[in-house]
């Protein structure tokens, strides 16, 4: 639209979880369980298209999530009823409750078809549009709320039990804690609303990003760590920022804050405007665990030892439910991705790659017996190299012996990533993955929301609504432009707000923003791997 923009990354590359990173000729996606809203009439894609019709592509994903225990071993696909038919095959005596059981999850899905009533946030709305709003977010809401009181280890047991009372068939959900969980899958699933990443990886996504506004004459500076923002009043005037050793400064008028908020409100924003109930509400939020991530080179395809595109999800049968979350290398269920199976350019020819996911806290095995310098900062020293060593040695033996497969033998390169390293890599507050629970504690607590004590500063990301993955992440991003439109360009932010409502098609939404040309130029560079395939180093 013509306003000059800035962007300071932290990290060296841009996109957060998404950015992956390469070890030798293997890319490796860093936090990619599967997509939501990448397909056609996608809540994410409105948002690429309105940008250029060069972005990223996603595929339908056909293979989704492998339920896989000791005892059970089941799938489920674009086409539930499968897994439906097959649970009832295993469990005759269930068949009226699994029949309700997938019907109620069916009725799920309905609400996630359309996004478009509740694509804006209230706090971008007058007086006489958040009546309508509450009333449609009341209609969305409705099939949720009766599965909300399902929550934790009493109340999921509870909420199965509704429909079925075999301990063997509940175990299939063994490791979730709460209804929602279960079911919302399921519904998506229905949908046909489950997407691969592009080719190239989700990295690519960012890097279309980053291609868009550099093609706009804007910036992107990496390294740099957001240290305070400055202000005159109440309201923000600079950003002050640490670039290798030097202190920094970027006037602005206006700031979007992607970042973890209870660091935004402690450590960012001048103390005397902010209350300490706010704090306190940061503080006692009920927040994602962090993981170790476990990113395996190997000198085969993922397929030859067993795995597929599908999400594959292993539990220990016989435990507590909270076992199967506690950050216990013996028993926390692991989820395995196999990104070759699902994108060849990620690995050279006849090779893969695995990336293994357990939840994990920061506090493990004190602070993942990191080391403390005299200023409290953590370092990692030889006793926190061999404990996250010993930690994936664990859980690859555990997917070996319940696949019946070889890994160790195949394995040309081992990236661990622990909660420390997440923490490291984007400030997120003991390395969550994802910010905020959706529940009914933060709920009430209204936890996620989009502005500050500074008129001029927003939260973006997933401290600004509840809840985590890519559709967040752009529907706060489009609701955060939203908030700076309306204060500096009404006519634009009727006519962005009028695409988020669906009233507007692409070509009118672009007129009444003003947009300036966009030559929908953006190819994606090759992958090391499709490099040394054409001869390059």
């Amino acid at each position: 639209m013509g306003h000059s923009v800035c962007v300071l990354e932290m990290d060296s590359r841009p996109g957060g979880y998404l950015a992956g990173f390469r070890r030798k000729d293997y890319r490796f996606d860093s936090a990619i369980h599967w997509l939501n809203q990448c397909g056609p009439g996608g809540m994410v894609t409105k948002i690429f298209g309105l940008i250029g019709n060069d972005y990223p592509r996603a595929e339908e994903q056909k293979r989704i999530r492998r339920y896989k225990g000791e005892s059970f071993d089941y799938l489920l696909t674009n086409n539930p009823d499968e897994l439906r038919d097959q649970l009832i095959a295993d469990f005759p005596h269930e068949e009226k409750g699994i029949i309700k059981f997938f019907h109620d999850s069916k009725k799920l899905a309905i609400p996630f078809r359309n996004y478009d009533p509740v694509f804006r946030t209230m706090e971008t709305m007058n007086l006489l549009e958040k009546p309508i709003y509450g009333l449609r977010m009341l209609a969305f809401a409705i099939p949720f709320i009766h599965y909300l009181k399902y929550q934790g280890e009493e109340g999921i047991v509870k909420g199965l039990k509704k429909y079925f009372t075999d301990q063997k068939l509940m175990d299939v959900f063994c490791s979730e804690m709460d209804m929602m969980s279960c079911m919302v899958p399921i519904a998506w699933a229905y949908n046909k609303d489950f997407q691969l990443p592009p080719v190239g990886g989700s990295q690519v996504f960012p890097e279309w990003l980053e291609h868009v506004v550099s093609e706009y004459d804007n910036d992107v500076f990496f390294k740099c760590k957001v240290t305070k923002i400055l202000t005159e009043g109440k309201k923000a005037t600079a950003v002050q920022f640490e670039h290798r050793g030097e202190m920094m400064e970027v006037k602005s008028k206006f700031v979007i804050a992607a970042c973890d908020a209870q660091a935004l409100f402690e450590k960012m924003l001048p103390r005397e405007i902010v209350s300490p109930k706010q704090i306190k509400k940061l503080e006692d939020a009920h927040i994602y665990s962090s993981s170790c991530t476990i990113s395996l080179a190997l000198d085969c395809t993922a397929e030859s030892i067993g795995f597929g595109e599908e999400m594959v999800f292993f539990s220990k049968d016989g435990i507590e439910r909270s076992a199967h979350s506690n950050g216990d290398p013996e028993t926390s269920g692991i989820i395995v991705l196999a990104p070759t199976a699902r994108d060849k350019s990620l690995a050279p020819e006849g090779h893969g790659t695995l990336t293994l996911y357990t939840s994990a806290y920061f506090d493990y095995e004190d602070n993942w017996r990191c080391e403390k310098g005299p200023d409290g900062t953590l370092i990692r020293g030889e006793a926190y190299k061999e404990l996250k060593q010993w930690y994936a040695d664990i859980i690859i033996k555990r997917i070996e012996a319940l696949m019946n497969t070889d890994i160790q033998s195949h394995i040309v390169y081992c990236d661990v990533a622990t909660p420390i390293t997440h923490w490291r890599y984007t400030g997120n507050r003991d390395g969550s993955m994802m910010g905020a629970r959706p529940g009914k504690d933060n709920i009430k607590a209204g936890v996620a929301h989009y502005k500050t004590p500074l008129k001029n500063v927003f939260l973006s990301g997933h401290w600004a609504e509840l809840g985590g993955g890519v559709p967040i992440a752009i529907k706060t991003a489009a609701n955060a432009s939203l908030l700076v439109l309306k204060q500096l360009n009404k006519k634009a932010s009727k006519g962005l707000s009028g695409y988020m409502s669906g009233k507007h098609s692409i070509e009118e939404a672009r007129k009444i923003l003003g947009f300036l040309e966009y030559k929908e130029n953006y190819k994606m560079d090759p992958t090391p791997a499709q490099k040394k395939e054409g001869g390059e180093k």
